[in-house]
C-alpha cells in the first residue's frame, strides 16, 4: 500500500462519441489522461487506491452509444472496483476493499423498502459519483457501502474487482426473481460479461436447469462447465426459429413447458425478442440488459399466461459480501472469466471491446 497521493492519476472521458443523425457523421469520442485534485475528505468517506477496474458494457455505452451520463464529461469512467483504503476512517485505512458499483442514499423511501439498489440519490462511479471513476489511480467513496475482502487467498485483488458489477448484478436479479432450489431457468446472452455469472449464480443457488442462449459456439460450449446444463445457438435464427428449439429440448429432455424464469442479459433488441417469445404460462421475465431499443409484445399475454416481467437494477451493497463469499469458496468461478491489462491500453481496450465482446471480462489495472 502506497502513501496518499498529491493528485489523482486518471484517465477522464473528455468527450463521448457524437453521432450527428442530420449529416450522419461520426465525431469520435475521446478518452485523456490527466490529473485531478485529492478532494477533502468529509466524515464518513474513504480514498481508496485503485487495484483494478473492470470494463463493462455499461461504460462502452457511455463512450460510443449516447447512453448519458448523470455528471457530464469530463469525467472518469468505471464502477468496478476493487482496491485498498489508503485515507479517511481510521477503522477502514489498510484494509482492502469492494467497492459497490451503485450506493444509496440510505434515507429515501426506496432504501427503506429494501429497493436501495435503484434509489433515485444513488451515486455510481464513473457516473453519478462527481467527476470519479475507476479508471484511475486513486478514487474517494463513501466508506458506509464497502465490501472489505478478508482472507482473498489466492485471489488477486485485481480479479476481485469484477464483483462490483459482474457477479453482484445477477446475484440482485436472482432475488428479483425470487429464484428458489428446484427452478427452471433460461439466460439470454450467458456468455456476456454479465451473462456467464448469471449462468453461475442460478446455479449455485439451487436452479434445477439452465439453458444458455447465445451465438459464440465458443463461449455457449464453455458455459456447460460452468452453469449451463443445455445451449441453443441462436445465430441467424429469429425468435420463433430459437422459441420452437427450446421447446423440442424441453419435450426431448422431460422439462416442464411453464413457470420458466427468463433471465434476459443482452439489452439488444434480437435478446429482448426471444425472451419474449419463451415467456409462457406462469413464466418470469427479468430484464438485466440495458439497450436503446424498442421491442413489441402483447402486452395481453402476461394476462393470458399469469406471467411477469420484471426490471432489475445494480445490487445493494447489503448482498455483496454473499457474492464475495461464493467467489472465494469456488461456487462462482472468477478466474476463467477474467483478463488482467494495464489501464495505458484503456483506448484500444474499449474499441476492441465495443467492436466484439472479448472472451473474459478485462480488468484494467492502473500503470500511471
Amino acid at each position: 500500500m502506497a502513501g496518499v497521493p498529491d493528485k489523482i492519476q486518471t484517465w477522464q472521458m473528455v468527450q463521448p462519441t457524437v453521432f450527428n443523425r442530420e449529416t450522419k457523421e461520426t465525431t469520435p469520442g475521446k478518452l485523456q489522461k490527466t490529473e485531478i485534485p485529492v478532494p477533502e475528505l468529509q466524515p464518513g468517506e474513504v480514498l481508496v487506491e485503485v487495484a483494478g477496474c473492470g470494463v463493462c458494457h455499461t461504460d462502452l455505452g457511455y463512450f460510443y452509444d449516447g447512453v448519458p451520463t448523470v455528471v457530464k464529461p469530463p469525467l472518469t469512467l468505471g464502477h468496478e472496483i476493487s482496491g485498498t483504503v489508503v485515507a479517511g476512517d481510521e477503522q477502514w485505512i489498510g484494509k482492502e476493499v469492494i467497492i459497490p458499483a451503485v450506493m444509496p442514499c440510505r434515507k429515501c423511501i426506496l432504501c427503506k423498502t429494501r429497493r436501495g439498489n435503484r434509489c433515485l440519490d444513488q451515486k455510481m462511479p464513473g457516473n453519478s459519483l462527481g467527476i470519479y471513476g475507476g479508471f484511475s489511480s486513486h478514487i474517494p467513496v463513501p466508506s458506509i457501502d464497502l465490501c472489505e475482502i478478508k482472507n482473498r487467498g489466492k485471489f488477486e485483488l485485481s480479479h476481485l474487482s469484477v464483483v462490483a458489477d459482474a457477479a453482484t448484478t445477477p446475484y440482485q436479479a436472482s432475488k428479483r426473481a425470487e429464484l428458489e432450489p428446484g427452478d427452471n431457468v433460461i439466460v439470454i446472452g450467458i456468455t456476456g460479461g454479465v451473462g456467464q455469472y448469471m449462468g453461475q449464480i442460478t446455479k449455485a443457488l439451487g436452479a434445477r436447469t439452465v439453458i444458455g442462449i447465445a451465438r459464440n459456439q465458443e463461449k455457449l460450449e464453455r458455459s456447460l462447465k460452468f452453469g449451463a446444463d443445455f445451449i441453443i445457438n441462436s445465430t441467424g435464427k429469429d425468435a420463433g426459429a430459437v422459441s420452437k428449439e427450446f421447446r423440442g429440448l424441453c419435450k426431448q429432455n422431460g422439462l416442464p413447458n411453464t413457470g420458466w424464469k427468463i433471465f434476459e442479459v443482452t439489452g439488444a433488441k434480437g435478446g429482448q425478442e426471444i425472451a419474449l417469445a419463451l415467456l409462457g404460462f406462469t413464466g418470469k421475465l427479468i430484464v438485466v440488459g440495458f439497450g436503446l431499443a424498442k421491442t413489441e409484445y402483447a402486452i395481453g399475454r402476461l394476462m393470458a399466461f399469469d406471467a411477469e416481467i420484471i426490471g432489475t437494477w445494480g445490487c445493494l451493497p447489503e448482498y455483496y459480501p454473499a457474492v464475495l463469499d461464493m467467489v472465494l469458496n469456488g461456487k462462482i468461478n472468477l478466474e476463467e472469466f477474467v483478463e488482467i491489462r494495464p489501464m495505458s491500453s484503456i483506448a484500444e481496450t474499449f474499441a476492441e471491446a465495443h467492436k466484439v465482446p472479448p472472451m473474459k471480462r478485462i480488468v484494467l489495472t492502473p500503470d500511471f
